[in-house]
């Protein structure tokens, strides 16, 4: 099982995208994050799904009071409108630090034990300073649940 072969290949997200496009390329290739790229290509950050819904829709309160919150609530009755002025934003202000990054030659054992260090469930695939894609420990899973290797007694 190499990495190259689990790679999904995405857009990076670029300097003037809207959280819209963000969010439809990330739904797209079933991945949460993309990384962040200056003009010239080069990796200078990350955007993830959580970190824009944390911090475009989420208030603090709520992230401390969760475990009491109830089903009905209040402040979230005009959330479509606040959804869709949040979709129509530039992604820059959602820009998180770089993310660990490795090469398509690397074996998945090091992707799992990067993305285990960083606690996160993907890392960001580049070679010769290009981004190529994101593998994602979920991508992993499916690669090894298709190794045929328990034969039938």
């Amino acid at each position: 099982m190499k990495l190259e072969n689990i790679i999904v290949r995405t857009r990076a997200a670029r300097p003037g995208m809207t959280v819209r496009e963000v969010f439809l390329e990330c739904v797209q290739h079933h991945v949460q994050a993309l990384p962040f790229c200056d003009e010239s290509g080069r990796i200078v950050g990350r955007v993830t799904l959580k970190g824009i819904m944390k911090y475009s829709c989420l208030p603090e309160y709520m992230v401390e009071l969760a475990h009491i919150l109830g089903n009905q609530l209040s402040c979230l009755e005009n959330a479509e409108a606040k959804v869709k002025e949040v979709l129509c934003k530039p992604i820059e202000p959602y820009v998180l630090e770089p993310h660990a990054s490795i090469g398509s030659g690397a074996p998945p054992v090091k992707a799992l034990a990067l993305m285990e260090k960083y606690d996160t469930s993907y890392v960001f695939i580049v070679d010769d300073g290009e981004y190529k894609g994101i593998v994602t420990i979920q991508g992993i899973a499916e690669r090894m649940a298709e190794l045929d290797t328990c034969s039938p007694p």
